[in-house]
Protein backbone atom coordinates (compact mmCIF):
# COMPACT_ATOMS: atom_id res chain seq x y z
CA UNK A 1 0.00 0.00 0.00
CA UNK A 2 1.34 3.79 -0.96
CA UNK A 3 0.03 6.65 -0.70
CA UNK A 4 0.62 9.46 1.55
CA UNK A 5 -1.48 8.63 4.42
CA UNK A 6 0.98 5.59 4.76
CA UNK A 7 3.98 7.80 4.06
CA UNK A 8 2.95 9.68 7.29
CA UNK A 9 2.36 6.59 8.99
CA UNK A 10 5.84 5.44 8.19
CA UNK A 11 7.59 8.78 9.04
CA UNK A 12 5.93 8.30 12.55
CA UNK A 13 6.98 5.12 13.03
CA UNK A 14 10.49 6.51 12.59
CA UNK A 15 10.32 9.29 14.79
CA UNK A 16 9.68 6.85 17.71
CA UNK A 17 5.92 6.91 18.16
CA UNK A 18 2.86 4.78 18.28
CA UNK A 19 5.01 1.97 19.61
CA UNK A 20 2.60 -0.49 20.56
CA UNK A 21 1.68 -0.57 17.07
CA UNK A 22 -1.23 0.88 14.52
CA UNK A 23 -4.54 1.33 15.05
CA UNK A 24 -7.23 2.64 13.09
CA UNK A 25 -10.94 3.22 12.59
CA UNK A 26 -13.93 3.14 10.62
CA UNK A 27 -16.75 5.22 11.97
CA UNK A 28 -20.05 5.50 10.02
CA UNK A 29 -22.83 7.22 11.60
CA UNK A 30 -25.89 4.75 11.25
CA UNK A 31 -28.21 6.69 9.72
CA UNK A 32 -28.30 5.19 5.95
CA UNK A 33 -26.46 2.80 4.09
CA UNK A 34 -22.68 2.87 3.27
CA UNK A 35 -22.10 3.76 -0.60
CA UNK A 36 -19.25 3.62 -3.03
CA UNK A 37 -17.78 6.91 -1.30
CA UNK A 38 -17.33 4.84 2.27
CA UNK A 39 -15.90 2.00 0.39
CA UNK A 40 -12.90 4.06 -0.56
CA UNK A 41 -12.74 4.52 3.54
CA UNK A 42 -13.25 1.08 4.37
CA UNK A 43 -10.57 -0.14 2.30
CA UNK A 44 -8.07 2.60 2.91
CA UNK A 45 -8.88 2.13 7.22
CA UNK A 46 -9.06 -1.65 7.24
CA UNK A 47 -5.96 -1.46 4.48
CA UNK A 48 -3.70 0.51 6.61
CA UNK A 49 -3.98 -1.96 9.35
CA UNK A 50 -3.54 -5.00 7.77
CA UNK A 51 -0.50 -3.32 5.78
CA UNK A 52 1.01 -2.21 8.96
CA UNK A 53 0.41 -5.37 11.28
CA UNK A 54 -1.89 -3.47 13.36
CA UNK A 55 -5.87 -3.24 14.28
CA UNK A 56 -8.74 -1.39 12.83
CA UNK A 57 -11.89 -0.95 14.66
CA UNK A 58 -15.59 -0.51 13.43
CA UNK A 59 -17.17 2.31 15.40
CA UNK A 60 -20.74 3.52 15.04
CA UNK A 61 -21.18 7.41 15.45
CA UNK A 62 -24.61 7.43 16.78
CA UNK A 63 -24.66 10.43 18.73
CA UNK A 64 -28.00 11.80 16.77
CA UNK A 65 -30.86 8.75 18.02
CA UNK A 66 -33.60 11.50 15.36
CA UNK A 67 -31.51 9.62 12.22
CA UNK A 68 -30.32 6.45 13.55
CA UNK A 69 -31.72 3.04 13.31
CA UNK A 70 -30.53 -0.30 14.03
CA UNK A 71 -31.39 -1.24 10.10
CA UNK A 72 -28.08 0.90 9.28
CA UNK A 73 -26.35 -0.93 12.22
CA UNK A 74 -26.74 -3.93 10.44
CA UNK A 75 -26.73 -2.90 6.87
CA UNK A 76 -23.12 -1.55 7.67
CA UNK A 77 -22.06 -4.67 9.05
CA UNK A 78 -23.00 -6.38 6.35
CA UNK A 79 -21.44 -4.83 3.79
CA UNK A 80 -18.07 -4.20 5.40
CA UNK A 81 -17.84 -8.22 5.11
CA UNK A 82 -18.72 -8.14 1.74
CA UNK A 83 -16.01 -6.13 1.11
CA UNK A 84 -14.17 -9.04 2.61
CA UNK A 85 -12.83 -6.91 5.90
CA UNK A 86 -13.27 -8.06 9.65
CA UNK A 87 -12.98 -5.73 12.42
CA UNK A 88 -13.01 -9.07 14.98
CA UNK A 89 -14.49 -8.38 18.64
CA UNK A 90 -13.52 -4.42 18.10
CA UNK A 91 -16.97 -3.31 17.42
CA UNK A 92 -17.89 -0.05 19.36
CA UNK A 93 -20.53 2.38 19.85
CA UNK A 94 -20.38 6.06 20.10
CA UNK A 95 -23.19 5.56 22.93
CA UNK A 96 -20.62 2.86 24.61
CA UNK A 97 -18.78 6.29 25.89
CA UNK A 98 -22.00 8.45 27.33
CA UNK A 99 -21.51 8.68 30.35
CA UNK A 100 -17.69 9.05 29.92
CA UNK A 101 -18.73 12.20 27.48
CA UNK A 102 -21.34 13.51 30.12
CA UNK A 103 -18.00 13.34 32.90
CA UNK A 104 -15.92 15.38 30.02
CA UNK A 105 -17.87 17.99 29.45
CA UNK A 106 -18.13 18.37 32.95
CA UNK A 107 -14.62 18.41 33.32
CA UNK A 108 -14.72 21.41 30.83
CA UNK A 109 -17.65 23.14 32.85
CA UNK A 110 -15.47 23.18 35.71
CA UNK A 111 -12.25 24.44 34.00
CA UNK A 112 -14.57 27.33 33.08
CA UNK A 113 -14.11 25.76 29.18
CA UNK A 114 -17.99 25.32 28.73
CA UNK A 115 -21.31 27.15 29.06
CA UNK A 116 -24.84 26.85 29.22
CA UNK A 117 -26.44 28.73 26.19
CA UNK A 118 -30.23 30.09 26.28
CA UNK A 119 -29.99 30.97 22.85
CA UNK A 120 -32.09 29.28 20.25
CA UNK A 121 -30.61 27.65 17.19
CA UNK A 122 -31.33 30.36 14.96
CA UNK A 123 -29.94 33.01 17.60
CA UNK A 124 -26.90 31.43 17.57
CA UNK A 125 -25.99 30.72 14.15
CA UNK A 126 -26.60 34.61 13.85
CA UNK A 127 -24.25 35.40 17.00
CA UNK A 128 -21.61 33.34 15.09
CA UNK A 129 -20.80 35.73 12.73
CA UNK A 130 -19.17 35.24 8.84
CA UNK A 131 -15.80 34.48 7.45
CA UNK A 132 -15.34 38.08 7.26
CA UNK A 133 -17.16 39.55 10.65
CA UNK A 134 -16.13 38.11 14.13
CA UNK A 135 -19.00 36.69 15.84
CA UNK A 136 -20.51 38.09 19.04
CA UNK A 137 -20.70 36.61 22.54
CA UNK A 138 -23.89 35.02 24.05
CA UNK A 139 -25.70 36.80 26.79
CA UNK A 140 -24.74 33.83 28.97
CA UNK A 141 -21.23 33.26 27.86
CA UNK A 142 -20.10 34.70 31.36
CA UNK A 143 -22.35 32.13 33.80
CA UNK A 144 -20.51 31.07 37.11
CA UNK A 145 -19.34 27.65 37.10
CA UNK A 146 -21.39 26.69 39.54
CA UNK A 147 -24.66 28.38 37.54
CA UNK A 148 -23.32 26.08 34.45
CA UNK A 149 -23.01 22.40 36.60
CA UNK A 150 -26.32 23.36 37.85
CA UNK A 151 -27.80 23.91 34.53
CA UNK A 152 -26.44 21.27 32.77
CA UNK A 153 -27.06 18.76 35.67
CA UNK A 154 -31.04 19.80 34.99
CA UNK A 155 -30.47 19.28 31.06
CA UNK A 156 -29.19 15.70 31.96
CA UNK A 157 -32.44 15.24 33.78
CA UNK A 158 -34.71 16.58 31.70
CA UNK A 159 -36.10 19.57 33.65
CA UNK A 160 -35.90 21.78 30.48
CA UNK A 161 -37.78 21.60 27.13
CA UNK A 162 -35.91 20.16 23.92
CA UNK A 163 -34.02 23.15 22.49
CA UNK A 164 -34.53 25.36 25.18
CA UNK A 165 -30.91 25.31 26.08
CA UNK A 166 -27.05 24.10 24.48
CA UNK A 167 -23.84 23.44 25.74
CA UNK A 168 -20.92 25.15 23.98
CA UNK A 169 -17.23 24.94 24.01
CA UNK A 170 -16.53 28.30 25.32
CA UNK A 171 -13.13 29.12 23.30
CA UNK A 172 -12.90 32.30 20.87
CA UNK A 173 -16.03 34.38 19.24
CA UNK A 174 -13.50 35.81 16.91
CA UNK A 175 -11.98 33.34 15.58
CA UNK A 176 -10.98 33.03 11.63
CA UNK A 177 -12.27 29.51 12.50
CA UNK A 178 -16.16 29.81 12.51
CA UNK A 179 -15.34 26.04 14.00
CA UNK A 180 -13.69 27.67 17.08
CA UNK A 181 -16.24 30.06 18.07
CA UNK A 182 -18.01 28.43 21.21
CA UNK A 183 -19.27 25.47 19.05
CA UNK A 184 -22.25 23.70 20.51
CA UNK A 185 -21.38 19.91 22.28
CA UNK A 186 -24.58 19.01 24.21
CA UNK A 187 -28.28 19.51 23.26
CA UNK A 188 -31.40 18.37 24.42
CA UNK A 189 -33.30 15.68 22.78
CA UNK A 190 -35.93 13.12 24.01
CA UNK A 191 -35.81 10.77 21.60
CA UNK A 192 -35.53 6.91 22.09
CA UNK A 193 -31.68 5.55 21.09
CA UNK A 194 -31.27 2.75 18.94
CA UNK A 195 -28.64 1.04 21.34
CA UNK A 196 -29.38 2.80 24.37
CA UNK A 197 -33.15 3.25 24.51
CA UNK A 198 -34.66 6.24 27.00
CA UNK A 199 -31.73 6.75 29.48
CA UNK A 200 -30.45 9.59 27.75
CA UNK A 201 -32.18 13.12 27.50
CA UNK A 202 -29.25 14.67 26.29
CA UNK A 203 -26.80 13.80 23.43
CA UNK A 204 -23.66 15.15 22.47
CA UNK A 205 -23.17 16.46 19.38
CA UNK A 206 -20.39 14.66 16.59
CA UNK A 207 -17.83 16.99 17.14
CA UNK A 208 -17.67 16.71 20.32
CA UNK A 209 -17.51 12.86 20.13
CA UNK A 210 -15.62 11.97 17.51
CA UNK A 211 -12.11 12.74 18.75
CA UNK A 212 -12.82 11.44 22.16
CA UNK A 213 -13.71 8.07 21.11
CA UNK A 214 -10.26 8.01 19.18
CA UNK A 215 -8.45 9.05 22.09
CA UNK A 216 -10.31 6.40 24.45
CA UNK A 217 -10.10 3.26 21.65
CA UNK A 218 -6.70 4.40 21.80
CA UNK A 219 -6.65 5.12 17.32
CA UNK A 220 -3.03 6.16 16.29
CA UNK A 221 -3.96 7.74 12.73
CA UNK A 222 -7.31 9.10 12.62
CA UNK A 223 -7.88 9.13 8.76
CA UNK A 224 -11.02 11.66 7.75
CA UNK A 225 -12.10 13.30 4.82
CA UNK A 226 -10.67 16.85 3.89
CA UNK A 227 -14.32 18.47 5.04
CA UNK A 228 -13.12 17.61 8.80
CA UNK A 229 -9.62 19.69 8.33
CA UNK A 230 -11.28 22.87 9.33
CA UNK A 231 -12.96 20.78 12.45
CA UNK A 232 -9.25 19.64 13.19
CA UNK A 233 -8.05 22.89 15.47
CA UNK A 234 -11.45 22.22 17.52
CA UNK A 235 -10.50 18.78 18.20
CA UNK A 236 -6.85 19.39 18.94
CA UNK A 237 -8.63 21.89 21.63
CA UNK A 238 -10.66 19.53 22.86
CA UNK A 239 -8.08 16.85 23.88
CA UNK A 240 -5.75 19.51 25.27
CA UNK A 241 -8.11 21.15 27.04
CA UNK A 242 -8.87 17.68 28.64
CA UNK A 243 -5.09 16.73 29.00
CA UNK A 244 -4.31 13.94 26.45
CA UNK A 245 -1.47 13.41 26.27
CA UNK A 246 -0.05 15.66 22.76
CA UNK A 247 2.47 12.67 21.92
CA UNK A 248 0.27 9.87 22.32
CA UNK A 249 -3.26 10.69 21.03
CA UNK A 250 -4.71 9.97 17.58
CA UNK A 251 -3.26 12.20 14.73
CA UNK A 252 -5.61 13.11 12.56
CA UNK A 253 -4.77 13.41 8.36
CA UNK A 254 -7.30 14.20 6.02
CA UNK A 255 -7.81 12.63 2.68
CA UNK A 256 -9.68 13.38 -0.44
CA UNK A 257 -13.44 11.95 -0.68
CA UNK A 258 -14.71 9.84 -3.56
CA UNK A 259 -17.08 11.43 -5.87
CA UNK A 260 -18.01 9.57 -9.52
CA UNK A 261 -19.90 11.03 -12.36
CA UNK A 262 -23.13 10.47 -12.91
CA UNK A 263 -23.63 9.37 -9.21
CA UNK A 264 -24.64 11.28 -6.06
CA UNK A 265 -23.35 10.31 -2.57
CA UNK A 266 -25.03 12.92 -0.53
CA UNK A 267 -27.06 10.56 2.48
CA UNK A 268 -29.72 13.34 1.98
CA UNK A 269 -30.26 12.63 -1.56
CA UNK A 270 -30.05 8.80 -1.52
CA UNK A 271 -32.87 9.11 1.53
CA UNK A 272 -35.25 10.88 -1.03
CA UNK A 273 -34.59 9.22 -3.43
CA UNK A 274 -36.06 6.13 -1.33
CA UNK A 275 -38.51 7.89 0.42
CA UNK A 276 -39.96 9.71 -2.86
CA UNK A 277 -40.05 6.42 -4.50
CA UNK A 278 -37.64 7.14 -6.80
CA UNK A 279 -36.09 3.90 -6.67
CA UNK A 280 -37.33 0.85 -5.54
CA UNK A 281 -35.43 1.15 -2.04
CA UNK A 282 -31.73 1.33 -0.65
CA UNK A 283 -30.84 -1.94 -2.57
CA UNK A 284 -31.85 -0.53 -6.03
CA UNK A 285 -29.39 -1.55 -8.26
CA UNK A 286 -29.15 2.14 -9.67
CA UNK A 287 -28.36 3.19 -6.19
CA UNK A 288 -24.46 4.10 -5.48
CA UNK A 289 -25.39 2.12 -1.86
CA UNK A 290 -22.80 -0.72 -1.58
CA UNK A 291 -26.05 -3.27 -1.41
CA UNK A 292 -27.65 -1.68 -4.82
CA UNK A 293 -24.12 -2.19 -6.59
CA UNK A 294 -24.20 -6.05 -4.58
CA UNK A 295 -27.14 -6.48 -6.11
CA UNK A 296 -26.43 -4.88 -10.09
CA UNK A 297 -23.80 -7.56 -9.51
CA UNK A 298 -20.18 -5.62 -8.93
CA UNK A 299 -18.03 -7.74 -7.07
CA UNK A 300 -16.06 -6.84 -3.81
CA UNK A 301 -12.80 -7.81 -5.71
CA UNK A 302 -13.26 -5.45 -8.29
CA UNK A 303 -14.35 -2.08 -5.62
CA UNK A 304 -11.44 -3.18 -3.86
CA UNK A 305 -9.10 -2.89 -6.81
CA UNK A 306 -11.26 0.19 -8.06
CA UNK A 307 -10.53 1.67 -4.55
CA UNK A 308 -6.74 1.11 -4.96
CA UNK A 309 -6.29 1.78 -8.62
CA UNK A 310 -7.24 6.20 -7.55
CA UNK A 311 -5.18 5.82 -4.77
CA UNK A 312 -5.30 8.39 -1.89
CA UNK A 313 -5.05 11.90 -2.99
CA UNK A 314 -5.13 15.45 -0.63
CA UNK A 315 -7.46 17.54 -3.07
CA UNK A 316 -10.91 16.71 -4.38
CA UNK A 317 -11.63 15.37 -7.87
CA UNK A 318 -14.36 13.67 -9.80
CA UNK A 319 -13.23 10.15 -11.47
CA UNK A 320 -14.77 9.04 -14.06
CA UNK A 321 -17.26 6.22 -13.36
CA UNK A 322 -15.61 4.17 -16.30
CA UNK A 323 -13.17 3.36 -14.90
CA UNK A 324 -15.68 1.39 -11.82
CA UNK A 325 -17.24 -0.09 -14.60
CA UNK A 326 -13.58 -1.26 -15.86
CA UNK A 327 -13.11 -3.03 -12.91
CA UNK A 328 -16.05 -4.79 -12.79
CA UNK A 329 -15.33 -6.17 -16.23
CA UNK A 330 -12.06 -7.29 -15.38
CA UNK A 331 -12.93 -9.05 -12.37
CA UNK A 332 -15.85 -10.46 -14.43
CA UNK A 333 -13.98 -11.85 -17.43
CA UNK A 334 -12.32 -14.57 -15.10
CA UNK A 335 -15.08 -15.56 -13.28
CA UNK A 336 -17.88 -15.48 -15.15
CA UNK A 337 -18.79 -18.80 -17.51
CA UNK A 338 -20.45 -17.84 -20.69
CA UNK A 339 -23.72 -18.40 -21.97
CA UNK A 340 -26.52 -17.46 -24.64
CA UNK A 341 -29.33 -15.54 -24.33
CA UNK A 342 -31.86 -13.48 -26.72
CA UNK A 343 -33.07 -10.54 -25.66
CA UNK A 344 -35.63 -9.59 -28.11
CA UNK A 345 -36.80 -13.01 -29.24
CA UNK A 346 -36.97 -13.02 -33.61
CA UNK A 347 -38.18 -16.44 -34.43
CA UNK A 348 -35.74 -18.52 -36.82
CA UNK A 349 -37.24 -21.81 -38.55
CA UNK A 350 -34.52 -24.30 -39.96
CA UNK A 351 -36.39 -25.83 -43.00
CA UNK A 352 -33.60 -28.88 -44.00
CA UNK A 353 -33.41 -29.26 -39.83
CA UNK A 354 -35.92 -32.96 -38.70
CA UNK A 355 -37.82 -32.25 -35.55
CA UNK A 356 -35.56 -34.34 -33.09
CA UNK A 357 -32.85 -32.21 -30.85
CA UNK A 358 -28.99 -32.47 -31.26
CA UNK A 359 -26.92 -31.24 -28.67
CA UNK A 360 -23.61 -29.30 -29.18
CA UNK A 361 -20.61 -28.97 -26.63
CA UNK A 362 -20.10 -25.08 -25.70
CA UNK A 363 -17.26 -23.76 -23.98
CA UNK A 364 -18.19 -22.54 -20.23
CA UNK A 365 -15.09 -19.83 -20.53
CA UNK A 366 -12.49 -19.16 -22.70
CA UNK A 367 -9.73 -19.52 -19.83
CA UNK A 368 -10.71 -21.61 -16.98
CA UNK A 369 -12.19 -24.08 -19.55
CA UNK A 370 -15.16 -26.58 -18.98
CA UNK A 371 -18.37 -27.32 -21.63
CA UNK A 372 -21.59 -27.98 -21.20
CA UNK A 373 -23.88 -29.20 -23.68
CA UNK A 374 -26.69 -27.09 -25.81
CA UNK A 375 -29.90 -27.99 -27.03
CA UNK A 376 -30.00 -27.17 -31.12
CA UNK A 377 -33.16 -27.68 -32.79
CA UNK A 378 -35.68 -26.93 -35.96
CA UNK A 379 -36.81 -23.65 -34.49
CA UNK A 380 -34.61 -21.04 -33.02
CA UNK A 381 -34.71 -17.65 -32.00
CA UNK A 382 -31.73 -14.60 -32.61
CA UNK A 383 -31.61 -11.23 -31.53
CA UNK A 384 -33.68 -9.31 -33.50
CA UNK A 385 -30.53 -6.71 -34.02
CA UNK A 386 -29.01 -9.46 -35.53
CA UNK A 387 -31.39 -8.94 -38.85
CA UNK A 388 -31.57 -6.53 -40.93
CA UNK A 389 -33.75 -6.37 -44.17
CA UNK A 390 -32.05 -3.60 -45.72
CA UNK A 391 -28.50 -4.68 -44.64
CA UNK A 392 -25.59 -1.95 -45.90
CA UNK A 393 -22.36 -3.45 -46.75
CA UNK A 394 -20.71 -3.55 -43.81
CA UNK A 395 -23.47 -5.48 -41.92
CA UNK A 396 -22.01 -8.99 -41.22
CA UNK A 397 -24.98 -10.44 -39.40
CA UNK A 398 -28.50 -11.86 -40.76
CA UNK A 399 -29.65 -10.18 -43.90
CA UNK A 400 -31.64 -12.00 -46.65
CA UNK A 401 -29.35 -14.13 -49.24
CA UNK A 402 -26.73 -13.56 -46.66
CA UNK A 403 -24.98 -16.24 -43.94
CA UNK A 404 -23.94 -16.00 -40.88
CA UNK A 405 -22.41 -18.67 -38.04
CA UNK A 406 -24.56 -20.06 -35.34
CA UNK A 407 -22.42 -19.54 -32.16
CA UNK A 408 -21.03 -23.58 -31.67
CA UNK A 409 -23.45 -24.70 -34.29
CA UNK A 410 -24.02 -24.10 -38.16
CA UNK A 411 -23.65 -21.50 -40.87
CA UNK A 412 -26.68 -20.39 -41.59
CA UNK A 413 -28.74 -18.96 -44.79
CA UNK A 414 -31.18 -16.47 -45.04
CA UNK A 415 -33.73 -17.74 -47.73
CA UNK A 416 -37.45 -16.17 -46.08
CA UNK A 417 -38.36 -13.36 -44.27
CA UNK A 418 -41.84 -13.61 -43.16
CA UNK A 419 -43.84 -10.32 -42.08
CA UNK A 420 -47.34 -9.79 -40.73
CA UNK A 421 -50.28 -7.62 -41.96
CA UNK A 422 -48.50 -4.65 -40.13
CA UNK A 423 -45.39 -5.18 -42.73
CA UNK A 424 -43.44 -6.36 -39.32
CA UNK A 425 -40.78 -9.31 -39.67
CA UNK A 426 -41.97 -12.24 -37.89
CA UNK A 427 -40.08 -15.04 -38.73
CA UNK A 428 -36.91 -15.98 -40.85
CA UNK A 429 -36.87 -19.21 -43.05
CA UNK A 430 -33.11 -20.21 -43.12
CA UNK A 431 -30.72 -23.44 -43.93
CA UNK A 432 -28.07 -24.88 -42.32
CA UNK A 433 -24.99 -25.57 -44.07
CA UNK A 434 -24.27 -29.78 -42.79
CA UNK A 435 -20.91 -29.83 -43.31
CA UNK A 436 -20.69 -26.27 -41.44
CA UNK A 437 -21.21 -27.56 -38.01
CA UNK A 438 -18.63 -26.14 -35.03
CA UNK A 439 -15.73 -28.93 -35.20
CA UNK A 440 -16.16 -30.01 -38.47
CA UNK A 441 -14.48 -30.98 -41.60
CA UNK A 442 -15.73 -27.36 -43.12
CA UNK A 443 -16.30 -25.45 -40.10
CA UNK A 444 -13.23 -23.51 -41.07
CA UNK A 445 -15.20 -21.92 -44.28
CA UNK A 446 -15.05 -18.09 -43.77
CA UNK A 447 -17.79 -16.60 -42.33
CA UNK A 448 -17.20 -13.00 -40.84
CA UNK A 449 -20.46 -12.81 -38.67
CA UNK A 450 -21.19 -15.31 -35.54
CA UNK A 451 -24.27 -14.66 -33.67
CA UNK A 452 -25.85 -15.85 -30.98
CA UNK A 453 -28.94 -18.09 -30.61
CA UNK A 454 -31.35 -20.44 -28.77
CA UNK A 455 -33.51 -23.31 -28.85
CA UNK A 456 -37.37 -22.44 -29.33
CA UNK A 457 -38.40 -25.60 -27.59
CA UNK A 458 -35.87 -25.60 -24.56
CA UNK A 459 -34.86 -22.09 -24.39
CA UNK A 460 -35.71 -20.41 -20.25
CA UNK A 461 -38.18 -17.53 -20.04
CA UNK A 462 -36.51 -14.59 -17.87
CA UNK A 463 -36.98 -11.44 -17.06
CA UNK A 464 -33.79 -9.23 -17.85
CA UNK A 465 -33.64 -5.52 -16.09
CA UNK A 466 -31.03 -3.34 -18.15
CA UNK A 467 -29.67 -0.35 -16.16
CA UNK A 468 -28.11 2.47 -17.07
CA UNK A 469 -26.74 5.54 -15.39
CA UNK A 470 -29.75 6.77 -12.70
CA UNK A 471 -28.74 10.82 -13.61
CA UNK A 472 -27.89 12.10 -16.52
CA UNK A 473 -25.56 14.91 -16.82
CA UNK A 474 -24.67 18.03 -19.27
CA UNK A 475 -21.22 17.54 -21.88
CA UNK A 476 -19.14 18.79 -19.22
CA UNK A 477 -20.53 16.01 -16.44
CA UNK A 478 -22.16 18.76 -14.41
CA UNK A 479 -25.69 18.01 -12.34
CA UNK A 480 -28.17 20.38 -12.68
CA UNK A 481 -29.08 22.13 -9.15
CA UNK A 482 -32.06 19.95 -8.45
CA UNK A 483 -30.84 16.65 -8.91
CA UNK A 484 -34.21 15.00 -9.54
CA UNK A 485 -34.91 16.76 -12.36
CA UNK A 486 -31.52 14.57 -14.03
CA UNK A 487 -33.03 11.58 -13.01
CA UNK A 488 -32.40 9.21 -16.57
CA UNK A 489 -35.81 7.70 -17.68
CA UNK A 490 -34.29 5.14 -19.18
CA UNK A 491 -32.44 4.03 -16.43
CA UNK A 492 -34.33 1.17 -16.17
CA UNK A 493 -35.41 -1.61 -19.10
CA UNK A 494 -37.42 -4.76 -18.60
CA UNK A 495 -36.61 -6.87 -21.60
CA UNK A 496 -38.74 -10.60 -21.22
CA UNK A 497 -35.50 -12.73 -22.46
CA UNK A 498 -35.32 -16.25 -23.45
CA UNK A 499 -31.83 -17.74 -21.84
CA UNK A 500 -30.38 -21.30 -22.53
CA UNK A 501 -31.36 -24.19 -20.02
CA UNK A 502 -28.30 -24.52 -18.17
CA UNK A 503 -28.93 -21.54 -16.35
CA UNK A 504 -32.20 -23.56 -14.93
CA UNK A 505 -30.99 -24.25 -11.09
CA UNK A 506 -28.54 -20.67 -11.03
CA UNK A 507 -28.74 -19.16 -7.67
CA UNK A 508 -29.26 -15.69 -6.97
CA UNK A 509 -25.37 -14.00 -7.06
CA UNK A 510 -24.27 -16.41 -9.80
CA UNK A 511 -22.81 -14.10 -12.51
CA UNK A 512 -22.73 -14.97 -16.39
CA UNK A 513 -21.13 -13.20 -19.39
CA UNK A 514 -24.24 -13.75 -22.05
CA UNK A 515 -22.50 -13.77 -25.24
CA UNK A 516 -22.07 -10.60 -27.30
CA UNK A 517 -24.77 -8.89 -25.00
CA UNK A 518 -22.31 -8.24 -21.63
CA UNK A 519 -22.22 -9.36 -17.80
CA UNK A 520 -25.46 -10.09 -16.29
CA UNK A 521 -26.23 -11.28 -12.87
CA UNK A 522 -29.17 -13.47 -10.85
CA UNK A 523 -31.13 -11.15 -9.22
CA UNK A 524 -32.71 -12.07 -5.58
CA UNK A 525 -36.27 -11.80 -7.22
CA UNK A 526 -35.62 -15.23 -8.90
CA UNK A 527 -37.95 -17.88 -7.58
CA UNK A 528 -38.39 -21.46 -9.14
CA UNK A 529 -40.77 -19.96 -11.23
CA UNK A 530 -39.08 -16.79 -12.63
CA UNK A 531 -35.70 -16.15 -13.30
CA UNK A 532 -34.07 -12.80 -13.07
CA UNK A 533 -31.40 -10.98 -14.45
CA UNK A 534 -29.38 -7.90 -14.35
CA UNK A 535 -27.44 -6.24 -16.52
CA UNK A 536 -24.27 -5.49 -14.05
CA UNK A 537 -22.18 -3.92 -17.36
CA UNK A 538 -21.60 -4.32 -20.82
CA UNK A 539 -18.71 -5.71 -22.89
CA UNK A 540 -17.51 -2.41 -24.07
CA UNK A 541 -15.40 -0.69 -22.36
CA UNK A 542 -14.72 2.74 -22.34
CA UNK A 543 -12.31 3.31 -19.55
CA UNK A 544 -9.54 0.11 -21.20
CA UNK A 545 -9.68 2.78 -24.55
CA UNK A 546 -8.60 6.23 -22.48
CA UNK A 547 -6.35 4.91 -20.32
CA UNK A 548 -4.45 3.07 -23.39
CA UNK A 549 -4.26 6.49 -24.95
Amino acid sequence: MINFVQQEIENDLKAGKYTDGIHTRFPPEPNGYLHIGHAKSVCLNFGLALHNGGLCNLRFDDTNPTKEDVEFVDSIQEDIKWLGFDWGDRKFFASDYFGKFYDYAVELIKRGLAYVDDLTAEEIRAYRGTLTEAGKESPWRNRSVEENLDLFTRMKAGEFPDGSKVLRAKIDMASPNINMRDPVIYRITRATHHHTGDDWLIYPMYDFAHPLEDAIEGITHSVCTLEFEDHRPFYDWLLDSLGFDVNTRPRQIEFARLDLTNTITSKRKLRQLVEENHVRGWDDPRMPTLCGLRRRGFTPAAIRDFCERIGVAKSNSVVDIAMLEHCVREDLNDSADRVMAVLDPLKVVLTNVDDGVEYLAAENHPKRGGSRFVPFTREIFIDREDFMEDAPKKFFRLKPGGEVRLKYAYIIKCNEVIKNTAGEVVELHCTIDPTSKSGGATAGRKIKGTIHWVSAKFALPAEVRLYDYLLTTDAQGNLPEDFIAALNPNSLIVKQALIEPSVRWTNAGTHYQFLRLGYFVVDPDTTPDKLVFNRVVGLKDTWAKVKDR
